[in-house]
């Protein structure tokens, strides 16, 4: 394994313990819980999305006249990826996006889809990210998390983009979490089949297959960059944090409406 990968997994270590073990899945105790934490996690899931098309972007060419452009090894890996997380089949054998997938999930089990509808709506339209936010009442760490991968994807630097897609979103849903939608699944098994498919799909695709690749295309990309290395670390490290942040608004919202049912029922 490359030392500049183990040094950030070092060094990321502490925060990505966090991020597994964080009392939000805990909170998760019923389908209505698992509703907020839907609602919440769609915003990570969309701008995924978006972090892998500008990679895609920039490694490969994806304008005409066509020329080639950079690593032939870096566009295989990215194209690869891209496939997987844009074009993947469901349940049911159908071509879905992980994201659109996510949504089926969702309107499957009743979860409110109205903010990121609207906030895709607004953004195609106006292009502007604040209208959308506002249009759509963003939770606030819902927000910093896409303010933070676009102010990378901004940065126009791949290697960051590469490190922030390869160290802070793969493989960072616990076990505990997949116990808890298998326990929920077998009293609502109509309700989150799709969402129980799309975790097993992150496992098999994304937790195994997608992250070697990923791997791979960091590597390629800092290459022997000591400066690279040092900024991919740096951008990760803040990506994790905003991994917990969301995760935070998440058990704060869960704590909230907890606190409300109980002093209604009393």
């Amino acid at each position: 394994m490359n030392e500049h990968i183990e040094k950030i997994k070092k060094a990321t270590g502490p925060l990505r313990q966090q991020i597994i073990n964080h009392k939000v899945y805990s909170a998760i105790n019923d389908i209505e819980d698992l509703k907020v934490f839907m609602q919440y996690h769609i915003f990570a899931v969309w701008d995924f999305m978006s972090l892998l098309k500008s990679l895609q972007n920039n490694l490969t060419c994806t304008s005409v006249p066509w020329f080639p452009k950079g690593s032939a090894d870096t566009r295989h890996l990215i194209n690869e990826i891209v496939v997987g997380e844009e074009s993947d089949l469901d349940s049911f054998g159908n071509r879905k996006s992980h994201f659109e997938l996510y949504l089926d999930a969702m309107h499957q089990c009743g979860a409110d889809t109205s903010q990121i509808e609207t906030f895709i709506a607004t953004l195609k339209k106006t292009g502007n990210f604040n209208s959308a936010f506002i249009a759509s009442g963003v939770p606030n760490e819902a927000r910093n998390f896409v303010d933070f991968t676009f102010k990378i994807i901004g940065s126009n630097k791949d290697y960051l983009q590469s490190a922030i897609f390869t160290f802070g979103r793969e493989d960072l849903i616990p076990g505990m979490f997949h116990s808890i939608v298998n326990d929920i699944h077998k009293n609502f098994p109509s309700s989150i089949s799709i969402f129980k498919y799309y975790l097993e799909r992150h496992i098999e695709v994304d937790g195994d297959h997608h992250s070697h690749l990923a791997l791979q295309m960091t590597s390629n990309l800092c290459s022997k960059d000591g400066q690279f290395w040092k900024e991919a670390e740096q951008a990760t490290i803040e990506s994790l944090q905003m991994r917990i942040d969301l995760w935070d608004g998440v058990y704060r919202q869960l704590k909230n409406r907890k606190s409300t049912i109980k002093h209604l029922s009393n």
